[in-house]
């Protein structure tokens, strides 16, 4: 079995309204390392299924890593999400599931900033994660778009308006409901969002928002370094199986190194000059390989950089290109605005320059 998966306890269900669950899962002491989150990470599922053994599906943390004992999920149904559905009709407590240790790099990097959130539906919930987190561990402002289909479809309602009446001054919440108003358009994002362009912006939902909101975002003026926007969407591989392949082939890859002659401190021909930028710390690396990934090249050197779906799916390797070029083998979720700020994935890029310098 994959030694990097848990099977986790379910001890609560709520029904946050007709169509959405909140599902928590508890963490053994012995594991809670590999548990340690940041507010806006997600876990990675194992649901069973007929035809393919098993789906993997990403879901946000909706829980505050500072506040709360166990780990928090929420689950929307959608028409044909099979893993959704699955979740909502079957998923109870003292049921067990298996996931991934915590992934994604849609997190805030100092809980001290102001924050301008914008959610879509379901796309509250590593939202939410973040309004919790901001008003417990930091001082600066809140100020949400929460955009829903009806009143009735709106999560952690209760929960928002207790934060209101608990933060008065720092939290604004401004609930856009498309039964009244219709859909929110580029004015009333550019409205919305003109009057917090120092903010750190933060959004999550259905593409053609997050889309919406990006576009004004950029034309308002926000650097790219406070533009945020989630990029998971349904893997179509199985990390699960495929990662314990990967460790193998890596581990003989690393045995066939060790056995070619030559000076040991000397790079490879044809190596690249990595400096990378990660939790702080910046390394330099002269012999990153052509043709191996950016990811694969870290672990090797003992990091951990982020990841999870390992299939350029979820952009949990997310990275910032700072000089030197990369080629991504595949990209499932970086749109050209994307590209254009610098950002790729590490799982899948292999260098085509002589020298390439990345943060994290």
């Amino acid at each position: 079995m994959d030694t990097e998966s848990f099977e986790l306890k379910v001890v609560a269900v709520v029904e946050e309204t007709r169509d959405a669950r909140s599902i928590t899962l508890q963490v053994p002491a012995q594991i809670a390392g590999h548990f340690d989150y940041r507010p806006g990470q997600f876990l990675t599922l194992a649901i069973p299924s007929e035809r393919t053994g098993v789906v993997a599906r990403c879901y946000s943390l909706c829980s505050c890593p500072h506040d709360d004992e166990h780990l928090t999920i929420a689950v929307k149904r959608t028409a044909d999400g099979y893993a959704s559905n699955w979740i909502v009709d079957r998923l109870g407590v003292g049921d067990t599931v298996r996931v991934l240790p915590p992934a994604g790099a849609f997190t805030p990097a100092d809980l001290d900033d102001d924050f301008l959130l914008f959610a879509g539906g379901s796309g509250i919930t590593p939202v939410f994660s973040i309004v919790r987190s901001a008003l417990s561990q930091g001082r600066g402002t809140v100020t949400l778009f929460y955009a829903n289909r009806d009143e009735e479809s709106v999560i952690f309602s209760r929960e928002l308006a207790a934060l209101i009446e608990r933060h008065p001054g720092r939290l604004r919440v401004r609930h856009w409901l498309e039964s009244v108003e219709g859909r929110p358009d580029e004015r009333a994002l550019r409205e919305f969002a003109g009057d917090h362009r120092d903010a750190n912006a933060f959004v999550c939902g259905p593409a053609p928002f997050m889309s919406a909101v990006m576009e004004v975002l950029r034309g308002l003026g926000f650097p790219a370094h406070r533009r945020h926007q989630e990029k998971f969407i349904s893997l179509a591989g199985n990390p699960f199986a495929s990662r314990h392949q990967v460790e193998v082939a890596e581990a003989e890859l690393r045995a066939a190194d060790q056995e070619e002659p030559g000076d040991p401190g000397e790079a490879p021909r044809d190596a690249v000059h990595l400096t990378v930028e990660l939790d702080g710390e910046t390394h330099e690396y002269p012999d990153w390989k052509q043709g191996q990934t950016l990811l694969t090249f870290l672990e090797s050197k003992g990091l951990r950089p982020p990841s999870s779906c390992r299939q350029g799916e979820c952009s949990a390797c997310e990275y910032t290109l700072v000089t030197g070029n990369v080629s991504l083998l595949r990209n499932e979720v970086l749109d050209d605005a994307d590209l254009a700020d610098g950002l790729r994935l590490g799982c899948q890029s292999i260098p085509v320059s002589g020298s390439v310098s990345v943060r994290y």
